[in-house]
């Protein structure tokens, strides 16, 4: 996730981020990517609340996203 044209990219993502609890989900964040673990239906709802709570904060978002269905 690239928070565009703000100076408070940390706190954008940190706030993102923190929904993740709310899934039932393995994860691991690191300095330039989180890796999400789980059911499909899960993934995808993660990724949609990451994205929307990005934008609710009041800054264009990119997310660049990879999937694959292997571990």
């Amino acid at each position: 996730m690239y928070p565009v044209e703000t100076e408070d990219s940390d706190q954008v993502i940190e706030e993102s981020l923190a929904a993740l609890g709310d899934y039932q989900l393995q994860y691991d964040i690191g300095s330039l990517s989180t890796h999400l673990y789980g059911e499909s239906d899960q993934v995808w709802s993660a990724l949609r609340t990451l994205h929307e709570r990005a934008q609710a904060l009041g800054h264009e978002v990119v997310m660049v996203v990879t999937i694959s269905n292997g571990s």
